[in-house]
């Protein structure tokens, strides 16, 4: 078997049925498949079980970097002697090129590269190219252009003892892979030479050297070492280095592409002449020709990516090579919170045409710049094979694509005759594992693509129970039931519709005696961070928010959520929504969730029929094993109120000294940990040394000497007249 599942725990409540429904509907070929599972069900788990069984290449989609990462620290634990690799944007900052028309003010790209997460990114590449068990974790980024494989293949440099190849052709083909030579400062993508001795920093690994010993024109000897001490670590006979970018040409290619570029630069310009718009053809003449020099010269330019099409030899408007095509045809997609995931995926593309389409209109691009995109829609689902959606609220479009009967998909591989219900005896060897919960493959359903709920939690809570209260007195209504949670060491979450009334909603709370805070989108994400863990660690005992109390939190004291204006329907108060705010209370053995409204919307009847059908079944589960219900239990974070008391240190000292003092060191120190930080995947934390940085900065007066991101002016309004200035 391809993945090696750890785990000391077994399957509990429904979480054995659904594997075996998910696994065995995967390996009958359907395309579309759904886990429908409630908060806390541990649907990680189940995943982690079906990905097992099935044993393909898998990709995990997520829709932002911090479930992506939480989902990779799982994943990770779940497949420790199998590739878990970790796949999101590389830019701790990034600011993308773009041009105002109305304003003629031209912004340009300005971007700040994580190290670690771009080596994790090339070892995701590489270990697809090597590999078969591997599990990718991703966040929409994967569907952003990447190098063609068959160009990424070609830049590979495989190297093996007794090998007949000069020294100096390797250097060359290292060069050609974009490492750096650098016998000083020996880190990642870079190699050094000592006679007859190359050394190289593999820009896939993280701690690791790779020493080549040459012998004439001749590899003696290939180790692996420790860069630090030196120490021989392993010794191969045969080796593959991958190349330092994930953007690599072959050079022929590379010389092609700079024909065509030329060649399309010429074409446009004769286009904004034809026109009567001077000044773009002039602009787009110069950038061109210049970074047409660069790629001659330094075999790369900024912005090289707007080139992918002539670079990779597309034609015009045909999709950019992705990470998808790293994958075998087969391979199998998780879709985490679909819900909002999937309409990520949609929204991706028509965002950025809209941006390089005034790039190109104004002379700042080259037309063939609108190939570098990421994938529509279609084209997104036409590269991807089977795939597993992951929600408590699918949306009509993952429903609908898992219970149509759509087998449109064939897999490449050879797959079990499982139409027909089968004993586990009849499974294939794959599923027969001594490892593998043999009850969890007693399949009673036909192979047809499917929705599987899995509502009983192995905690045996329930899902929280539902109340209806009038509109009238909601404020003094909440502050009761408030202070009644309050009194048994409970905490409490309240939805309002804007950020006024949780504002003035909180502050009256606080008149009256209780603690309380707001939560909206205008306090920092690193705040947010640190508010939450202070209502777990009962700081405060109630929260105020209103759409920041959704998918992704996991506040396990939270026994009462109270929903304002719930009949005010809308995106806040939709079906989706009332029910993932509902779930915050499904960690506490005592969850309870109000609607405060005057009449029953079509969502709020949604809510309430799935919360009976659900109660139904979970209390006839544990009735039927014996099992007491338990609130989930977790540790509390680590807070963060030691970074956050670095502000009023900031101030002190900028207060004593007048702020006319060089702060440089202080400022080095926390970019230092910024960066670690980041290269640690601690994202909150990094985000509040950033705000740190940039306050202190402004503090000081050292933010006024910066003009790297100030815009730049052009005069198109006097070139273009009228249209300029529309």
């Amino acid at each position: 078997m391809p993945f090696e599942l750890a785990s000391d725990y077994s399957p509990q409540g429904d979480q054995a049925q659904a594997i075996a429904k998910l696994t065995k509907s995967i390996l009958a070929g359907n395309r579309h498949q759904t886990l429908l599972g409630v908060t806390g069900s541990g649907k990680t788990f189940t995943a982690a079980n079906v990905l097992r069984n099935v044993g393909k290449p898998t990709l995990v989609m997520s829709h932002n970097k911090t479930l992506a990462a939480q989902l990779y620290s799982e994943f990770k634990q779940f497949f420790p002697r199998n590739a878990v690799e970790y796949f999101v944007s590389y830019f701790d900052y990034y600011q993308p090129e773009a041009y105002i028309p109305r304003s003629d003010t031209y912004i340009e790209k300005d971007s700040s590269i994580n190290e670690e997460i771009e080596r994790l990114r090339l070892s995701t590449t590489s270990s697809l190219l090597s590999r078969e068990d591997v599990i990718v974790i991703a966040s929409v980024s994967c569907i952003y252009g990447l190098a063609s494989p068959e160009d990424y293949l070609k830049m590979l440099l495989t190297v093996k003892v007794g090998q007949q190849i000069s020294r100096e052709g390797v250097l060359a083909k290292l060069v050609e892979m974009l490492y750096e030579r650098n016998d000083v400062a020996f880190e990642r993508g870079r190699f050094r030479v000592r006679g007859d001795v190359v050394e190289v920093r593999p820009a896939n690994l993280d701690e690791e050297g790779i020493r080549l010993e040459f012998f004439g024109d001749e590899i003696e000897r290939i180790t692996r070492f420790d860069p630090l001490t030196g120490h021989i670590l392993d010794h191969h006979t045969v080796l593959t280095l991958f190349p330092a970018k994930q953007f690599v040409t072959p050079y022929e290619k590379l010389q092609q592409a700079q024909r065509t570029i030329r060649a399309e630069m010429e074409e446009r310009v004769i286009h904004f002449e034809k026109h009567g718009h001077l000044l773009e053809a002039q602009r787009i003449k110069m950038r061109t020709e210049y970074d047409l020099e660069m790629m001659q010269e330094m075999g790369f330019c900024s912005g090289i990516e707007n080139y992918s099409r002539h670079l990779s030899g597309r034609p015009p408007g045909s999709r950019p090579y992705t990470l998808l095509d790293f994958f075998p045809r087969d391979f199998l997609l998780l879709i985490d919170e679909s819900h909002a995931t999937v309409p990520q995926v949609g929204g991706m593309y028509e965002g950025d045409r809209s941006r390089k389409n005034t790039l190109v209109e104004y002379g700042f691009r080259l037309p063939s710049a609108m190939d570098n995109r990421p994938l529509k829609f279609p084209e997104f689902m036409e590269r991807t094979g089977q795939i597993l959606y992951i929600s408590a609220t699918p949306a009509d479009f993952e429903i609908k694509n898992s219970t149509v009967g759509n087998t449109g998909y064939t897999p490449k591989r050879d797959k079990a005759a499982i139409d027909e219900d089968i004993p586990v005896a009849a499974l294939p060897a794959k599923l027969s594992r001594t490892d593998a919960p043999v009850e969890s493959f007693d399949v009673t359903t036909s192979g047809a693509p499917l929705v599987v709920e899995q509502i009983i939690r192995p905690t045996g809570l329930l899902d929280p129970r539902i109340t209806i209260l009038p509109l009238k007195n909601q404020i003094d209504d909440t502050l009761e039931l408030c202070r009644q949670r309050v009194e048994k060491n409970e905490r409490v979450l309240i939805t309002t519709l804007t950020k006024r009334t949780a504002e003035d909603l909180s502050d009256y709370f606080k008149d009256v005696g209780l603690k309380v805070r707001y939560l909206h989108s205008d306090i920092d994400t690193i705040e947010r961070v640190e508010i939450l863990r202070a209502l777990r660690a009962a700081e405060f005992d109630v929260l105020v928010g209103i759409n920041l109390l959704r998918e992704g939190l996991d506040l396990p004291e939270v026994s009462l959520v109270c929903i304002l204006d719930a009949d005010k329907e809308g995106y806040l108060r939709s079906q989706t929504s009332l029910i993932q705010t509902a779930g915050r209370a499904a960690r506490h053995v005592n969850g309870e969730v109000y609607l405060f409204a005057d009449t029953v919307t079509k969502s709020m009847q949604a809510l309430m029929a799935i919360t009976d059908y659900r109660r139904t079944r979970q209390i006839a589960y544990n009735e039927k094993h014996g099992i007491t219900p338990r609130s989930v239990q977790r540790a509390v974070q680590e807070s963060l109120h030691t970074l956050l008391k670095a502000r009023q240190v900031e101030e002190s000292v900028i207060r004593e000294g007048g702020g006319n003092f060089s702060l440089s060191e202080t400022l080095r120190e926390l970019e230092s940990e910024m960066l670690t930080a980041s290269a640690n995947l601690e994202y909150e934390k990094a985000a509040l040394l950033r705000d740190q940085i940039a306050e202190l900065k402004a503090g000081t007066g050292l933010a006024k000497i910066e003009p790297k991101r100030q815009p730049v002016k052009y005069g198109v309004k006097k070139a273009r007249g009228a249209k300029a200035g529309a």
